[in-house]
């Protein structure tokens, strides 16, 4: 659970440092672009610093033990298949992580902040319900109510009577809804057939791809390169490759079901209180009441 909470804090400390970064008008693709460099970098000297790929041999083929994987639910990947696993795995979740970003861009302008916020949070049903349905990992009794009240209160946080009324289920929603959705799974996918050990070579291709995409589109939109921009997108890439190295490590021991929803509203909470006291912003009474419900239901989802 201690890296759970880390992994919230670091995905909480990304909006905030977004935030922060709005009120310069900073250019999207460039802070995401340094965004994905800091972190592939990062995970490039942890893999050289710990002699990672040093001295490892093939043991099995890769696709005799891939198909062990369709037949044996607790089978584990050897060495040298993990780093199979973690190249292809990320190389495809590379492209949901920046897909994500890049449709909720999309979602903000044709249907406000609110829903496009209210639908990636709930992005997180996604993981939840291929646990349940195909690794079976059931929360109790307590738990759904927890995850229950967790999903009111991404409602409460996000939603209006305003924002309801302009409501219009379009393609882009439902686009983002997904990519997030399969963003965050794909940390679940590697995790439950890879050796833990090199899940900085799963990280690495996720951001490497993504850099590699997000510098696409700079040299397509000629974007202007500016320091500040580029230092600010550096900062937010720390946490964002921690907010995955955690999220990985503690789905070792925390049910998928379980640990989505409290990653989720915990990152509401974090973020609230950090608008309160850093950007001095006033909580709204929904939120505060939203807030309460998280804590009722993060005790809920940990008994």
């Amino acid at each position: 659970m201690f890296y759970l909470f880390l992994a919230t804090v670091c995905s909480a400390s990304i909006a905030l440092l977004f935030k922060y970064a709005n009120q310069f008008n900073v250019n999207q693709y460039l802070v995401t672009c340094a965004n994905y460099l800091t972190a592939f970098a990062i995970s490039l000297f942890m893999i050289v610093s710990k002699d990672l790929l040093v001295g490892l041999e093939k043991t099995n083929n890769f696709m005799a033990e891939f198909s062990l994987l369709l037949t044996q639910e607790s089978y584990k990947l050897s060495a040298y298949s993990s780093v199979i696993w973690a190249i292809l795995v990320g190389c495809i979740a590379g492209v949901f992580f920046f897909s994500s970003f890049i449709y909720y861009q999309k979602s903000i302008k044709e249907n406000g902040v609110a829903l496009s916020g209210t639908f990636s949070k709930l992005g997180i049903l996604i993981p939840m319900l291929f646990s349940i349905l195909i690794w079976r990992e059931y929360p109790t009794n307590l738990q759904w109510i927890g995850i229950i009240l967790s999903i009111i209160s991404i409602l409460i946080v996000n939603l209006s009577p305003k924002t309801l009324d302009k409501f219009d289920l379009k393609p882009t929603i439902i686009l983002l809804f997904l990519l997030n959705g399969m963003a965050e799974f794909s940390n679940k996918i590697y995790q439950n057939y890879g050796l833990i050990e090199y899940k900085n070579v799963f990280l690495l291709f996720v951001f490497l791809i993504a850099f590699l995409i997000s510098l696409f589109f700079i040299i397509k939109e000629k974007v202007k390169f500016k320091l500040r921009d580029f230092l600010i997108g550096l900062a937010v890439g720390i946490p964002n490759l921690f907010t995955s190295y955690f999220l990985i490590q503690s789905l070792e021991t925390v049910k998928t079901s379980v640990a989505f929803p409290i990653f989720s509203v915990g990152s509401i909470v974090i973020i609230n209180l950090g608008g309160y006291f850093i950007f001095k912003e006033q909580l709204a009474n929904k939120n505060k009441f939203a807030i309460g419900l998280i804590i009722v239901a993060l005790v809920l989802m940990n008994l």
